[in-house]
């Protein structure tokens, strides 16, 4: 659709605007309908005449009777336009940006490339997901951060420590989240569909450990809980090592949906055969170092299980949980012929957990990598014990 002015300052600033954005010879058009006054149009037509005195653009002229309006106006010389307006060009506003984002700091080379591509967006004009030229400085947080957490200075700190001794502002973090995952996307593992925090929390930096939820013939350092005999326990995640086992678990389940953790608890193992673990969907960094502690408290003849969602995050899921463990575990109600009976096409794909051949998911994984596979929530099955042989 052509586009139309009554403003000629508007008009010509439209003319650099899209050739930032790479537009080799754009043309704008007066608006003869939408002036005010005979005098407004000869204004305008006063101030193009000018900027074409100057060499900026060229007026293409109407036709029979219309031979004394500009029918259209081309910028000829986006160099004289610049200076006729007093405006200085993105590419050199984006330069200045791009040399003061990335000063004297030390970065992961693909964090260098990121603000090579950062450079060449603002070049043209746009912005790099919401963060214009002119919000250089904010951005630049954004980087200082990334690279700490690649120097794992974000380990065992929470979200507002870490981002004030980084950066020197407690909220910074909270506020740029969104680009420092961005950031680091290409560089770390992160869940496929995980909002800018999960993701975060899911590589060991969070606002505080979630308690990990343990349900089984359990009791902690020093105190035998025989006698009370709790629904379950909420413990911090670093107390894992506390935990002792009254006697051996037939499995080790851990779930993602708190729903189904309290179900299956109530319902698929009251007497306590086996023993439950909440680990709050993307499991934390915090969480995962305290699954590895309590599987090495079992025997190696002990199943370890894993209940997810049956979708592209649920393997991610399931696969950080078998990382972090370090030894085999089997999918509980996880399975292709599950998918297929109970679960619908997804109206969005998204692309699984990468998973070696000898992942317990991996049959999973590959099945919904194929077009049509099916998805379904772990909420829609009644719980049931795990098959143990």
């Amino acid at each position: 659709m052509a586009r139309r002015f009554t403003d000629a300052i508007g008009l010509l600033n439209d003319l650099l605007d899209r050739f930032e954005a790479g537009a080799a010879s754009p043309i704008a058009h007066p608006d003869y309908v939408a002036f005010s006054s005979v005098v407004a149009a000869d204004a305008f037509l006063k101030q193009i005449r000018k900027a074409e005195s100057a060499g900026a653009v060229s007026i293409g002229w109407g036709r029979g009777a219309k031979r004394d309006q500009v029918a259209h106006v081309r910028l000829a010389s986006a160099e004289i336009l610049y200076p006729h307006l007093g405006r200085t060009p993105a590419s050199r506003i984006a330069e200045d940006a791009a040399a003061r984002l990335l000063a004297g700091v030390a970065l992961h080379d693909s964090l260098k490339n990121s603000g090579s591509q950062i450079a060449e967006v603002w070049a043209r004009g746009k912005t790099w997901h919401g963060f214009g030229s002119s919000d250089v400085d904010t951005l630049r947080h954004a980087f200082v951060l990334a690279q700490a957490i690649l120097d794992n200075k974000h380990l065992d700190v929470d979200y507002k420590t870490f981002s004030r001794r980084t950066v020197g502002h407690s909220k910074i973090l909270e506020r740029i989240e969104g680009a420092v995952v961005r950031l680091l996307s290409g560089i770390m593992d992160f869940p496929p569909g995980a909002r800018p925090r999960e993701a975060l929390r899911a590589i060991g930096l969070e606002r505080f450990a979630p308690p990990l939820l343990i349900a089984g013939k359990i009791d902690l350092d020093g105190a035998d809980l025989s006698g009370i005999s709790p629904h379950y326990l909420g413990i911090s995640p670093k107390e894992a090592d506390c935990i002792r086992f009254r006697e051996a678990p037939a499995y080790v389940l851990t779930i993602e949906n708190f729903a189904s953790f309290n179900r299956h608890i109530a319902e698929a193992d009251p007497g306590r055969l086996g023993t439950t673990m909440y680990v709050g969907g993307y499991p934390s960094l915090a969480t995962q170092q305290a699954l590895r502690t309590i599987a090495g408290l079992v025997s190696e003849q002990t199943p370890i299980f894993h209940w997810s969602d049956i979708d592209p995050d649920g393997t991610w899921i399931f696969h950080t949980i078998e990382r972090a463990v370090d030894r085999p575990i089997r999918p509980h109600l996880m399975s292709v012929e599950v998918a297929e009976r109970l679960g619908q096409v997804p109206f969005k794909k998204s692309a699984p957990a990468r998973c070696p051949p000898a992942s317990g998911i991996a049959a999973l994984a590959a099945y919904l990598a194929e077009d049509g596979a099916k998805t379904l929530e772990q909420e829609e099955l009644d719980p049931v014990l795990p098959e143990l042989h």
